[in-house]
């Protein structure tokens, strides 16, 4: 008798042992997998936005910190100017208030080191794990440019340059200029249709589409969109519905 409840003990310490390392690895796979990824068009900071209260914190214009109000702040995030392929290391600080349109406010050192088109900011937006090997290799060359960038003062580029570049874009601006905003990728067709009839029911939207992408991957989005007024209506009347991580994708 003492015998078999040594064996029954011994088997249910075994499982939950088992269980234990099952629930511990899950938890990592799900820390891992878990990147935050958008497309859009940034907002590069200047006095004048926080002076207007569009923006609701100041951002030293050499920083390399950025607002992003869906990451936490000290996130490390990868910046890709998607025109150039040019891509930085920043880090979100606290949390400010800024237009939805815009998926971050980048500061104009972030916005001149990646050659960013001040008319049309369209960045890619990645958040990197804090485990990360390349993180932990950065980390003393980022506090190492936090110190000198906040000494340093921003040389080379004042507001006349600023207007002399705007006047030089407008010539080819909108020439290419087509986007579309991805609502959401779905598994099936079906609830790809419940959600074009829930856009047409609670949003000022009439021609949500569908996009098949492949035969378990169907995209609801708006569009295309070839002028920014446009797009920018179309993407605050879908925000009203709160989704978690609209994009702005520009067509090929």
């Amino acid at each position: 008798m003492y015998y078999k409840n040594f064996l029954y003990i011994s088997i249910f310490l075994l499982i939950t042992n088992c269980t234990s390392n099952v629930l511990t690895n899950a938890n990592l796979d799900l820390n891992i997998d878990n990147i935050y990824s958008n497309k859009g068009f940034a907002l590069v900071y200047n006095d004048n936005l926080y002076e207007k209260k569009i923006i609701s914190k100041k951002l030293n214009s050499r920083s390399l910190q950025i607002f992003q109000k869906n990451l936490k702040k000290n996130t490390n995030v990868k910046i890709t100017n998607i025109a150039n392929k040019k891509t930085l290391i920043a880090k979100v600080s606290s949390n400010a208030l800024y237009p939805s349109f815009n998926n971050s406010v980048i500061s104009l050192r972030i916005a001149t080191e990646l050659s960013l088109d001040l008319e049309k900011p369209y960045i890619k937006i990645t958040s990197i794990p804090d485990n990360s090997m390349f993180i932990a290799k950065r980390a003393k060359t980022y506090d190492e440019e936090k110190q000198v960038a906040n000494k340093a003062p921003v040389d080379g580029i004042s507001i006349n340059n600023l207007k002399i570049k705007k006047e030089k874009t407008k010539k080819i601006v909108n020439n290419d200029f087509s986007y579309t905003i991805k609502v959401a990728d779905f598994y099936f067709n079906k609830t790809a249709l419940l959600m074009i009839n829930r856009i047409k029911n609670e949003t000022k939207i009439a021609n949500p589409k569908i996009l098949k992408i492949s035969s378990n991957k169907y995209r609801v989005y708006l569009g295309p969109f070839d002028d920014i007024n446009s797009l920018q209506n179309s993407f605050n009347d879908i925000n009203i519905l709160k989704f978690e991580n609209i994009e702005i994708i520009k067509n090929d």
